[in-house]
């Protein structure tokens, strides 16, 4: 299994991190090539429970190489804080390294989320207000901060001082305190020192590893909905949340993706503003919610619930050339008499079947559901597909025809073991 990507087929929280934390386990490096700590990604192991933002899942298992790539921001403070977390484990942190081309979220980027929502007012999109959009509009702008600068004083100050002086005039347009140069330089001195030993060209070690026939995990953050491109705009993240986006966020040579492995969740969950369809705001939607304890990582907002969008999940399929899939909270479900997925929407009084990506319109379709049986039987004990009551073999080939894509995994737990091996990945 020289390379996979793990993405998320819906808005995010399908439950990549236990999965790329399973696939870890045979891999040689693990890599972020997205997002930054907006995203959070809980695995359960031997040592406990726990949810990374900076670091990629795959620092728990031994013999993964771990690094974050030039396309993902990168919170110094949040990166530190679990390198110390991890270490405090025993675990051996100099296998993990950061793109020396990867920018940097500071705390001016988070004051200026937080002013940006507040101005948006009842147009929020809903951030986690971690500085993400921000961090990446700098980016865009050639006025961002690498990692990389942070090993030059000079071309750290100089950079940093032009880095102000343009956040300062956005800052002062919302109203909100100046940031301060001299302590800005100082905390990022302060970064330098402990980070120092971390920053790397990380593109080159990937290349490498791939060239040797490595086993490499790409792990994704959020979902393909939210990617900035084909996502539900303006709703969306900063960054490629999609297969896409591993070649020019992990520094990769093209083609070099055999396994394109798309996560589904049982149902459908989004955080955050934007258009979702198959929204249940009623007892089943709080049902789901509950049961499966449908509460964001990072903000630990509540999690809007609804049933399967397979539209979505078409879409998502299609644009990222998924070879497989995940099915992921299946043991949810086990004691609902019947459950719904969605094979169309209605738009204006006409059935479509491709998924719109513009917000006015997705906002006006209406899911168009197809009812099947529940299976009233519990799941997270089997390891075996045929050992599946009937109704759920039968939920999971419905799902695997209107999506297009195998489920060649399907999580009845969030442990590692709990988990069905039904197809070999490649």
């Amino acid at each position: 299994m020289p390379a996979i990507v793990v993405i998320g087929a819906h808005w995010g929280d399908e439950g990549k991190g236990k999965i790329v934390d399973m696939l870890s386990q045979s891999a040689d490096m693990v890599a972020r090539f997205s997002g930054g700590d907006n995203a959070g990604h809980t695995v359960i192991n031997h040592l406990g429970e726990f949810s990374l933002h900076q670091i990629p899942t795959g620092i728990f298992c031994p013999n993964a190489t771990c690094v974050i790539g030039n396309g993902a921001v990168v919170n110094a403070e949040t990166a530190l804080r679990e390198l110390e977390l991890v270490e405090g484990l025993g675990i051996d942190v100099s296998r993990f390294h950061i793109s020396d081309q990867a920018q940097l979220v500071l705390p001016y980027h988070l004051m200026l989320d937080g002013a940006e929502e507040a101005y948006r007012g009842d147009e929020a999109i809903g951030t986690t207000k971690r500085g993400i959009g921000p961090a990446y509009t700098d980016k865009v702008g050639r006025v961002g901060l690498r990692t990389g600068d942070l090993l030059d004083t000079d071309e750290l100050a100089a950079r940093l001082g032009r880095a102000v002086q343009t956040i300062n005039i956005r800052l002062q347009g919302y109203g909100a305190k100046p940031a301060s140069f001299p302590e800005l330089f100082k905390l990022c001195q302060g970064y330098a020192q402990r980070l120092r030993l971390y920053i790397r060209p990380v593109g080159a070690l990937l290349n490498e590893a791939l060239a040797k026939g490595e086993t490499v995990i790409f792990e994704g953050a959020q979902g393909t909905l939210l990617d900035l491109d084909f996502g539900t705009y303006p709703y969306v993240t900063s960054s490629s949340t999609t297969a896409q986006g591993v070649y020019t966020g992990a520094g990769i040579r093209p083609r070099a993706l055999e396994c394109v492995l798309g996560v589904f969740k049982a149902y459908t969950t989004r955080v955050g503003t934007g258009p979702m369809p198959t929204e249940l705001l009623d007892e089943t939607g709080e049902l789901i919610r509950q049961r499966a304890k449908e509460f964001g990582t990072t903000t630990g907002r509540a999690r809007r619930c609804g049933w399967f969008d397979a539209v979505a999940g078409r879409y998502s399929v299609d644009l990222n050339g998924m070879t497989a899939g995940a099915l992921t909270r299946l043991d949810v479900l086990d004691d609902f008499p019947s459950v719904r997925v969605c094979v169309a929407y209605e738009l204006d009084g006409r059935r479509i079947e491709h998924f719109p990506t513009n917000q006015a319109t997705l906002d006006r379709c209406k899911p168009i559901y197809e009812e099947l049986p529940g299976w009233l039987a519990p799941t997270p004990d089997l390891r075996q597909f045929d050992q599946l009551p009937q109704n759920a073999r039968a939920y999971i080939r419905r799902l695997e025809e209107l999506v297009g894509c195998e489920m060649r995994l399907i999580s009845v737990g969030p442990r590692r073991d709990e988990t069905i091996h039904a197809k070999p990945l490649l």
